[in-house]
């Protein structure tokens, strides 16, 4: 594994792997690596001939100054892990590197109404952040595959915008959400959990494979079907016996993320997503139904 933390030196090397006909895959972190960014890494040696991750906690996608501050670093460690996943290229940039004029006064994004649905609405400029650190980053790699994980469902909507405005040919592909044991989505923001938030953490999943399976039943017209609204209370009421906070619970078309369902309340939606507070810590996940 080669460490770069130059733009222009990583562009460089990449450019004659590019010219000897070498396809290039790209993931995005921000560090405290766990199997699920593992997993990217596997995919993309399989369609690749070189992979290349990167490391960096982009300060403009924080909307809360004290997430930033406690996001979890875990770099020796993080690094020792991508060795062991024969990762080819890990590209380590400073603030400075990828924001050389700093991280005031930047460029905005059009992303429609991606904007102020779900993650959008609860956390206002994230994904403006989330497109100036990609661009910059797409910029440099210039990758031809670009993997990143279904667990930031929304998020991959918000780069695919990206990709399409700025007319880029890399394909993004939507890789599968890594579990626990338990269900538990795998998060860097999981090690921030204490034990017993942690145990708690899994009502997420059950409440997601709730609403999955209710949906089923709703399209199938069983005689029981709740109505999406009641799914969500009964998700909700699950949620806060687990002691969360919500922000939001979802059942949504999987290509627009609009609420879905029929004139009566029924589930007629694609995924379910769900965003809450376990103490401090705001987790995300989602189940396509």
């Amino acid at each position: 594994m080669i460490l770069f933390k130059r733009a222009g030196d990583l562009t460089g090397w990449l450019e004659k792997q590019r010219a000897s006909g070498k396809s290039i895959g790209f993931a995005p972190t921000m560090g405290a690596l766990h199997a699920g960014h593992i997993s990217l890494i596997t995919i993309s040696k399989k369609k690749t001939d070189v992979s290349v991750c990167s490391i960096f906690v982009n300060p403009t996608q924080f909307n809360d100054p004290k997430d930033f501050q406690k996001y979890p670093a875990t770099l020796d460690k993080d690094i020792a892990l991508l060795e062991r996943a024969g990762v080819d290229i890990l590209f380590l940039p400073e603030v400075a590197e990828l924001y050389p004029g700093g991280t005031t006064g930047l460029e905005t994004y059009d992303l429609g109404r991606l904007e102020t649905l779900l993650e959008g609405k609860y956390r206002p400029g994230h994904f403006q952040g989330v497109c100036q650190v990609m661009r910059r980053l797409l910029d440099i790699v210039r990758p031809d595959h670009l993997f990143m994980g279904q667990k930031d469902y929304q998020q991959c909507m918000v780069v695919q915008r990206l990709l399409t405005l700025r007319g880029m040919d890399t394909q993004l592909h939507r890789c599968p959400i890594v579990r626990e044991a338990d269900g538990l989505a795998m998060s860097s923001r999981n090690l921030r959990l204490t034990p017993e938030q942690r145990t708690k953490a899994t009502a997420i999943y059950q409440a997601l494979g709730m609403l999955a399976t209710n949906a089923l039943a709703t399209n199938a017209l069983a005689s029981d079907a709740l109505t999406s609204d009641a799914l969500i209370r009964r998700a909700e009421e699950m949620l806060k016996q687990a002691d969360f906070q919500v922000d939001y619970i979802a059942i949504a078309d999987a290509e627009t993320l609009e609420p879905e369902m029929d004139k009566a309340g029924s589930v007629s939606g694609g995924i379910a997503l769900i965003a809450a507070f376990q103490g401090e810590v705001r987790l995300i996940d989602n189940m396509i139904l």
